[in-house]
């Protein structure tokens, strides 16, 4: 990784995740992690795209607060199955149940992104999609998978970077690494705004 100046902004990630904290290491910048001090439930009625941008802004808020002059990125994620958000799995049962509802249907996985700096009130937000259509899966497809990828900390059962990309039949994005967890492409370009050049 490369060292930034001694002019450059300290920037930090409003996650403990290790998938968000590996997309943003491709960009070669240092950072710190920090998790963020916020309520992650849902609103009464909040719709998928609604929660997962402000679950974004209110992650790179709560650490900004303190680091005022720090570049926070928050993010947040959901599997949104025709407006009913699908979270991670509580065990083997509940991800076997998930992926037989979500076989041979469609998902939007939406990424919430929130760039922000407190000290000067600049700030960007923004909402990635990710369309993913799933294949038929049997039982013994759903097991093989279960076992072999054991993807419990990811939500709707779906680790896309790893064997989940055997289960879909096409995936859409205008970021790949969305569906990961971090629009990095987004994250990159808005770098730039906030006096981070990368590379």
């Amino acid at each position: 990784m490369s060292t930034a100046s001694l002019s450059s902004p300290p920037l930090i990630l409003a996650s403990t995740s290790r998938y968000r904290a590996g997309l943003l290491k491709r960009l070669g910048y240092p950072f710190e992690q920090m998790a963020p001090d916020c309520d992650e439930t849902p609103l009464p009625n909040e719709q998928p795209l609604d929660l997962v941008q402000r679950l974004a802004v209110v992650k790179a808020q709560s650490i900004a607060a303190r680091h005022p002059d720090a570049v926070v990125i928050g993010s947040d994620q959901v599997a949104d199955f025709n407006g009913t958000i699908i979270g991670k799995p509580h065990d083997h049962k509940d991800a076997i149940a998930q992926l037989n509802a979500i076989s041979g249907q469609r998902l939007v996985f939406q990424t919430g992104l929130c760039m922000t700096r407190a000290s000067d009130q600049l700030q960007h937000a923004c909402v990635v999609a990710t369309e993913v259509q799933f294949r038929r899966l049997d039982a013994a497809a759903i097991e093989r998978y279960l076992q072999a990828d054991k993807p419990y900390d990811c939500a709707c059962s779906f680790k896309s970077e790893s064997l989940g990309s055997a289960i879909v039949e096409s995936m859409s994005s205008e970021d790949p690494a969305a569906l990961i967890g971090l629009p990095v492409i987004r994250v990159a370009n808005w770098l730039e705004r906030f006096g981070i050049h990368v590379p």
